[in-house]
């Protein structure tokens, strides 16, 4: 299906031997001269530097050998995707979700994945990210839907969603529309517990603004959004909260979001899975929400 000339170029450049090349691909070292000859010709340039008996890649050949490594191993995930797609899909996925993504994005994606492959078992367990970061290390779940993204080296992070978290409180506070860094000290804040992906964010949002969470008035501390909002309606405080969770008080105008001069929170929901390799059904799943992700 591929051009067997990059495919031979791919394999000189591994081996930096043309002779073993040859043997491996099961054709003569002139076809593998010529073939390297015909890729040179058409990019005008020499992909490899001869020495006597020895060869080295030049920059314009490590280029090419790096877009081939990554080629071929598209190759490999599309033949193995194809594959599995043949079959009748049987399988069991645990599936981890930071509090904000299990309420609010994780449900219509996942009854689309269900529609496409019933047979499929699937279970949620909702947590903070740090929760859910550990559980995925223990080997409790199979995969992982977070906000934000943390330094565990041992883990792969994939941007998956884009999100916004904005200030908000109930419609009737009496507040400017507007406000603001310095009048953020002036108002009672619901926050959530540590541990939290959404409080991370905010954190290192304010610090960059020369804001310490500390400084602000905490009312209360509270460990899901339902019970920030319900709070919320019931008081004159404020919080940051995910734009996807207020989706429908907006609508329904209970509450109502408060900008705040020269500060942005955005973010990424981010699916995570151990390094090394993977379930083909935690593949399929991966796979299965970046193509058919709407939200980027």
């Amino acid at each position: 299906m591929f051009d067997f000339r990059l495919k031979v170029f791919y394999t000189v450049a591994q081996r930096l031997n043309f002779t073993r090349a040859a043997n491996e691909l099961f054709i003569s070292q002139p076809a593998v001269t010529r073939h390297i000859r015909e890729i040179e010709q058409y990019y005008h340039c020499k992909m490899f530097e001869r020495s006597g008996n020895t060869i080295q890649l030049t920059p314009q050949g490590k280029i090419l050998a790096g877009y081939a490594e990554k080629i071929f191993s598209m190759y490999k995930e599309l033949e193995a995707e194809l594959s599995f797609l043949n079959e009748k899909h049987h399988g069991f996925l645990r599936i981890g979700a930071s509090t904000t993504a299990s309420q609010y994005v994780l449900p219509r994606y996942l009854a689309s994945f269900k529609t496409a492959y019933p047979h499929i078992a699937l279970e949620v367990l909702t947590a903070n990210t740090e929760k859910i970061e550990k559980l995925l290390l223990d080997n409790t779940i199979d995969v992982g839907i977070v906000e934000g993204k943390t330094k565990r080296s041992n883990l792969v992070y994939s941007p998956f969603l884009r999100d916004e978290i904005v200030l908000c409180t109930q419609v009737h506070t009496p507040v400017k529309p507007v406000l603001t860094l310095a009048e953020l000290e002036k108002l009672s804040f619901i926050t959530r517990e540590q541990g939290s992906g959404s409080l991370e964010i905010i954190t290192a949002a304010l610090q960059k603004k020369k804001i310490k969470l500390s400084s602000l008035r905490i009312e209360i501390v509270l460990e899901n959004n339902e019970s920030i909002k319900s709070y919320l309606q019931n008081s004159h405080a404020f919080a940051f909260i995910s734009i996807s969770a207020i989706n429908e008080e907006l609508k329904s105008n209970r509450l109502k979001i408060i900008d705040v001069e020269d500060l942005s929170m955005e973010r990424y929901y981010y699916l995570i899975a151990r390094q090394g390799e993977h379930d083909k059904t935690v593949s399929l799943f991966q796979n299965y929400l970046l193509v058919n992700n709407l939200g980027l």
